[in-house]
């Protein structure tokens, strides 16, 4: 068994900071990368950053680009995204995933093998 579990989350203001982590633990697996995916009500999940073990990394938009940075260890499975100069607009649940296989696209959620339960972030105006 693989769980993934993020921390972090939690209530802000506009302009505000919040890191967000996350961690497998279970079954021992290597992943060929990890991200961050986020969901409003009502919205499609979006895509947000992700960094594969050689160290490439995409974000989802230029203003996420600007904003966040993720960082994180291939050897230890974390993932972590630094989220600086909130907007509501952020407002969402985080998800973390990991992959396994290479193939398909960064921002694709179909190629991700396994899920966090999600963290929420509330960011008021």
């Amino acid at each position: 068994q693989v769980q993934l579990v993020e921390s972090g989350g939690g209530l802000v203001q506009a302009g505000g900071s919040l890191r967000l982590s996350c961690a497998a633990s279970g079954r021992t697996f290597s992943s060929y990368a990890m991200g961050w995916f986020r969901q409003a009500p009502g919205k499609e999940r979006e895509f947000v950053a992700a960094i594969s073990w050689s160290g490439g990394i995409t974000y989802g938009t230029d203003s996420v680009k600007g904003r966040f940075t993720i960082s994180g260890d291939n050897a230890k499975n974390t993932v972590s995204l630094q989220m600086n100069n909130l907007k509501p607009e952020d407002t969402a649940v985080y998800y973390c995933a990991a992959r396994v296989k290479p193939f398909g696209a960064q921002n694709d959620a179909k190629v991700y093998d396994y899920w966090g339960q999600g963290t929420q972030v509330t960011v008021s105006s």
